[in-house]
């Protein structure tokens, strides 16, 4: 199934810019870095969040909107519970100082209201992908449900 829906396409913008502004920005990526994710979930994550000008026009798989979905819900939760206890401490004192100083101060300080606001979004994009799903299903058991990967995504976005 193509999805071109224009609510889903702007949430989907939404997510890449506040995830390339206040998630992975120069300040906070170092510490992403250290994450252990494999590249398949980082490379999911890159197609959802920086290579929508590929899709906005041709739309986008379901299937693989769910896959991408389903690795950035694995990255919020390990990022959650691995990162934003220590991130501070990870990223030590640097050497900035005047205006990137602030900057990165703020990045760190803001991070974990910044994964949530992420984690937010994303439960929104699974939610609104879930209903087009079952509207297209016609009888037949919708893909969501298909999906093994997909079925802890509200436990991994709410941080339980």
């Amino acid at each position: 199934m193509q999805v071109r829906d224009a609510q889903i396409i702007r949430l989907i913008e939404r997510i890449g810019e506040h995830y390339r502004t206040n998630i992975s920005n120069r300040f906070i990526r170092p510490a992403l870095l250290q994450l252990p994710l494999d590249k398949m979930t980082w490379d999911l994550i890159e197609v959802l969040t920086e290579k929508i000008e590929q899709y906005r026009y041709q739309g986008f798989h379901l299937d693989e909107l769910y896959r991408q979905v389903a690795a950035t819900a694995r990255f919020v939760s390990l990022t959650r519970r691995e990162l934003v206890p220590s991130l501070r401490n990870r990223l030590g004192n640097g050497s900035s100082s005047g205006p990137d100083k602030v900057l990165r101060d703020m990045a760190i300080n803001n991070f974990g209201s910044n994964l949530q606001l992420l984690a937010d979004l994303l439960n929104e994009l699974y939610v609104n992908l879930v209903e087009l799903d079952k509207m297209d299903s016609h009888g037949h058991k919708p893909l969501y449900m298909q999906m093994p990967e997909l079925g802890d995504i509200g436990r991994q976005l709410v941080g339980g």
